[in-house]
């Protein structure tokens, strides 16, 4: 099998007429700020992706009955006993503020050094336009598509997909009955292998808070007087054992623990390891699991409890002899499989009573459910193998990863088989500055969805 190499590759790049107009409607999505968090752009967004896909032949249609429209574009094979495939994608991003450092200005899409770069090139809006590059160049080539091919397209994914429970109940007669759904995004591992995933974490958040008096209070009184802050400190200590263990009765009874696929996938594939976490991130601290298959089941297979934020008392320029009155701590627990949202935050509530905590309000902010699957579906055997003929160094096929998005309400709805692969890198540096994908892996993305299609033939 021969492999073109990364010259060749951006040679090719460069030189495809329809990458290349799609490169500029990509040049314009990525100027077009759509930013959940901060209610920006959203309308407007969805309102030009739906003009892109209209353009591009596609049926679409744009639901606007909640803060973040809904875009849907359908196109439809001539065959009608074809299969269906979805693209799952969402056009919302994270902020660039100021708070980050860009070595170009963010919302314009740079070019350079074999990489592009701008806040979604990967994060989403680059696997949008490279899948539907894909697709146009497929119908360069051939009168029609052997496969109807569905684009649905959120603006909230990046604050817990909200109302994309309401979207799908309200679309699924259009989108159930698919043969695979392609997941938003994916990366090239730093050993050059495709990573190929299907599942993610699930995740609750919520704000622990206490108030223990009226006013703070002079700090001469410490010995008597309990504080908000230590009163936090103690209940959060008791949620959690030395190892990283959380310490919530019956929580990992409803734990679904991984089967013996799901966890030689990790074993053979996972590329984390203790060593390259402490490089990466300069530790100071010991790592919790330090044996490398604990390590990696706690990653993949575990959930986590994790503080975001403590903030309590003084914090001013020099002394303030205070007991503080009230204290808070934005906390999470990351999900996985067998563990709801708002049932693991009951379980925290009888947990902190039991511990003599009671003093101490939860109130949740946001939950996901987790998705885990064995990779065994013959759709995604197919994507697996047809990756194998594009990238030199292999796949690595994994059941889930680390992160947390909505696959569990998307499966929910429509029982489809579901597959992430993508056109990132493991330096993309998504929700960071200089956000970026190479070239390279842009096109290559491009060539091998384009073989997806092609294969329904």
């Amino acid at each position: 099998m021969t492999f073109s190499s990364e010259e060749e590759q951006i040679k090719k790049f460069e030189q495809d007429i329809v990458t290349q107009e799609y490169i500029a409607i990509l040049r314009t999505l990525i100027a077009k700020k759509s930013i959940f968090a901060q209610q920006v752009g959203l309308q407007e967004v969805a309102a030009y992706l739906k003009e892109i896909f209209t353009r591009a032949g596609a049926e679409v249609e744009l639901d606007d009955n909640y803060t973040a429209p809904f875009v849907i574009a359908k196109f439809k094979s001539s065959n009608p006993t074809a299969k269906t495939i979805i693209f799952y994608n969402h056009y919302d991003t994270v902020p660039a503020d100021s708070d980050q450092i860009w070595t170009d200005d963010p919302f314009t899409l740079s070019i350079r050094d074999g990489g592009m770069y701008g806040r979604g090139v990967d994060d989403d809006k680059g696997h949008i336009i490279a899948r539907l590059t894909a697709m146009q160049k497929y119908l360069q080539k051939h009168k029609t598509l052997p496969v109807n091919v569905i684009f649905m397209m959120e603006g909230a994914e990046e604050s817990a997909s909200v109302d994309l429970e309401k979207y799908l109940a309200k679309h699924k007669v259009l989108l159930q009955g698919a043969d695979l759904l392609v997941w938003e995004q994916g990366i090239k591992n730093s050993l050059g292998q495709l990573e190929i995933s299907g599942g993610n974490k699930g995740i609750v958040t919520f704000d622990m808070k206490v108030k223990s008096a009226e006013v703070d209070i002079h700090s001469s009184f410490g010995g008597v007087i309990d504080s908000a802050s230590w009163y936090l400190l103690n209940a959060l200590a008791s949620l959690r054992d030395k190892d990283g263990c959380i310490q919530v009765e019956g929580l990992y009874d409803q734990v679904i623990t991984p089967n013996q696929r799901e966890l030689a996938l990790v074993e053979q594939y996972a590329q984390r390891s203790p060593e390259e976490v402490e490089t990466i991130y300069g530790l100071e601290l010991p790592l919790l699991q330090e044996e490398k298959k604990s390590f990696l089941n706690r990653i993949f297979f575990e959930p986590s409890l994790n503080i975001e934020g403590i903030t309590s008392g003084y914090q001013g320029q020099g002394v303030k002899t205070i007991l503080p009155s009230e204290a808070s701590a934005k906390v999470e627990v990351r999900l996985v499989p067998g563990l709801e949202p708002h049932g693991v935050l009951e379980l925290i509530r009888k947990q902190l009573d039991k511990n003599g905590f009671d003093k101490v309000e939860l109130v949740y902010t946001l939950g996901e459910m987790s998705y885990r699957s064995d990779m065994s579906a013959l759709p995604i055997l197919n994507v697996i193998e047809l990756a194998k003929k594009f990238y030199q160094k292999g796949v690595s096929v994994l059941p889930t990863t680390a992160g947390t998005g909505p696959m569990h309400t998307v499966f929910e709805a429509l029982e489809v088989p579901m597959v992430a692969f993508g056109l990132g890198n493991a330096n993309s540096r998504d929700h960071g500055g200089d956000e970026n994908v190479r070239i390279v892996d842009y096109y290559t993305h491009i060539e091998l969805v384009e073989e997806l299609i092609a294969s329904y033939e």
